[in-house]
């Protein structure tokens, strides 16, 4: 039995993919293998997706109205794939590759979690992308990690920051996540007082995140 890829899903942002799998159903209910890496690694529309190993894997459960991120790091440089176990978020991807023709605008993916649905979703943050979250509802997250956490080497920028392009989003989801961000957001005073896209762009760390790099 073998991991049933059903669809690759390009975003606005290069290289940041949705990736959807389903299960196999009988009268027990539902088994679904999420992740093989030689499948991931055969993928078309994603080539070298699944060359990265694994190194680390994390957990997170949050509660409704709250908002994480955006996070990243360049040391070792740290790709995502994220999906949900229980609930729904809202997962925000920015572009700060300096040279990206992108740079500075943000994404929105609606990421529900039906039990009862036909497939399930990976999201692939590559490097080069501050990552985030907030949630309409309780959730529980996975993220699969292609570098360990080195906290020398991690950074981040606000989710509230006024520079950030979001035009590429849909307008009922931005609504959605302009609520949650400005209704008393459960956030941490690290993200709450993370620099701006702006502030950051003049560090000189910022330097390390180029589309060139991956």
């Amino acid at each position: 039995m073998r991991m049933k890829i059903t669809e690759v899903i390009k975003t606005p942002l290069e290289g940041v993919l949705k990736i959807r799998f389903s299960g196999f159903r009988d009268d027990r209910g539902c088994f679904s293998e999420v992740f093989r890496a030689s499948d991931f690694a055969l993928l078309k529309d994603a080539p070298g997706l699944g060359l990265p190993p694994i190194f680390q894997i994390n957990e997170s459960r949050s509660v409704p109205g709250a908002a994480r991120g955006l996070h990243f790091q360049w040391d070792p440089p740290m790709g995502k794939l994220v999906r949900v176990i229980r609930g729904r978020m809202i997962d925000v991807v920015l572009d700060i590759r300096k040279d990206s023709g992108t740079l500075g605008k943000a994404l929105l993916v609606d990421m529900p979690r039906d039990p009862d649905g036909d497939f399930r979703d990976w999201l692939w943050v590559p490097p080069g992308f501050a990552h985030g979250n907030c949630f309409p509802e309780e959730a529980v997250v996975e993220y699969l990690c292609s570098a360990e956490w080195n906290p020398a080497a991690e950074a981040g920028i606000c989710p509230l920051s006024p520079d950030i392009d979001f035009g590429l989003c849909d307008p009922g989801l931005l609504r959605e996540f302009r609520d949650i961000l400005g209704n008393n957001p459960v956030i941490s005073d690290k993200d709450k007082n993370a620099p701006t896209l702006g502030d950051w762009l003049k560090d000189e760390r910022s330097g390390f995140f180029k589309a060139g790099k991956k």
